[in-house]
């Protein structure tokens, strides 16, 4: 899935790490050594299923879009066929990925025409089978209507594309994509529901995973009122893929704030930032909240953050990747005690995406190449 990772820093005997429990503790001192992974060409997208990565790639010298699967120290050709009816598919560079074990969704874009807007493309398949692009007529995702698109999801409930379109009353509504038969895709209506802007609440999501047979979209809404316009952190949950959504305002969300990214197992963890420093929350489908003693590092709003990673409990540790001044940071802990690590290896930001392991064994995409660490647990 597209747009997203994560960091956490801590220099080396001269720097100390960061901890909220309090100023006067000693600092404990930790570093993340990453490693170099060669996957033969410039990686751009992460999935990870059972131990094993799927890495989205893009070829010098060759403007198909790649796919290498990585398993312990084997690395896999995924089959990928553009259709030959569908230009755009054979420059189309992976924004997002989604992979369960059987199924992958892939969303590809590539610019064109006379205003070099992007070209959006449709991917389905298996890493044993390969994938295969399905051309979708020009005003299925392009068009004056259209925004951006922003993820592939896969839920036990099916498949969907996220993105925005002209609002039905204005700016740009939130909207999501289902498969029908033939490998088409549909846009489902956003009128009526919390997708939708009015003319006092602006919707902006920009990501989305799968929560349960659902889908969790991050971003913000804008409430516009008489002198005031004030952007506050929000999700967007569905039931059941585009069905019963509900919108939900996240706590403590300062003058200006954005969710950017989330990862949902039994609960979700959504990173974002709360007067342009990072924070993170817990959404257990119920209540929300605001971690607390998170460090004050800078996210602005072009800033990418991978999705946090988390160990599924209610209270569990919470480890976010960022990088400030194009160095990687590691920030790992849970509510009111944060730890900050260096990263060592000589990888630089920005960072794109991050997998993990069950084993404790991270992906990341930093500078234009995939790195692999063990993370503090």
């Amino acid at each position: 899935m597209r747009r997203v990772v994560a960091a956490v820093v801590v220099a080396a005997s001269a720097l100390t790490a960061c901890s909220s429990k309090s100023d006067d503790q000693p600092a404990q001192q930790q570093t993340v050594n990453w490693e170099k992974v060669d996957v033969g060409a410039e990686p751009v997208a992460l999935a990870e299923h059972d131990g094993q990565i799927l890495v989205g790639v893009k070829q010098k010298g060759k403007v198909v879009p790649g796919l290498v699967l990585l398993n312990g120290s084997d690395r896999k050709t995924v089959i990928v066929k553009p259709s030959a009816s569908s230009p755009y598919s054979f420059e189309a560079i992976w924004h997002s990925i989604a992979w369960d074990g059987k199924r992958v969704l892939g969303l590809g874009g590539a610019s064109g025409g006379a205003h070099g807007n992007v070209r959006w493309t449709v991917w389905t398949g298996s890493t044993e089978a390969g994938l295969q692009e399905h051309p979708q007529s020009f005003d299925t995702f392009n068009g004056l209507s259209a925004g951006e698109m922003s993820s592939a999801v896969l839920t036990p409930a099916g498949e969907a594309l996220t993105g925005s379109w002209e609002g039905v009353v204005t700016g740009l509504d939130a909207a999501v994509w289902l498969p029908q038969p033939n490998n088409k895709w549909l846009r489902q209506d956003s009128a009526k529901t919390p997708l939708q802007n009015t003319k006092n609440l602006l919707v902006g999501t920009g990501y989305a995973t799968a929560y349960g047979d659902g889908l969790l979209l991050a971003g913000s809404q804008v409430r516009l009122e008489p002198n005031v316009v004030q952007q506050g952190a929000a999700v967007w949950r569905s039931q059941k893929l585009a069905q019963g959504w509900t919108r939900v305002e996240l706590p403590d969300p300062g003058s200006r704030s954005q969710a950017n990214t989330a990862t949902c197992t039994t609960t979700c963890v959504i990173s974002g930032f709360v007067e342009n420093k990072l924070a993170i929350w817990r959404y257990d489908g119920t209540k929300t909240q605001r971690l607390s003693g998170v460090p004050a590092i800078p996210v602005g709003d072009k800033d990418v953050l991978p999705p946090p990673l988390s160990d599924g409990t209610p209270d569990g540790t919470v480890t976010q990747v960022i990088a400030q001044d194009n160095k990687v940071k590691v920030v790992n802990g849970r509510d009111g005690n944060w730890q900050v690590s260096e990263s060592t290896g000589g990888l630089q930001g920005p960072v794109t995406a991050l997998v993990r392991t069950a084993d404790q064994e991270a992906y990341l995409i930093a500078g234009g190449a995939l790195w692999k660490a063990k993370l503090p647990s």
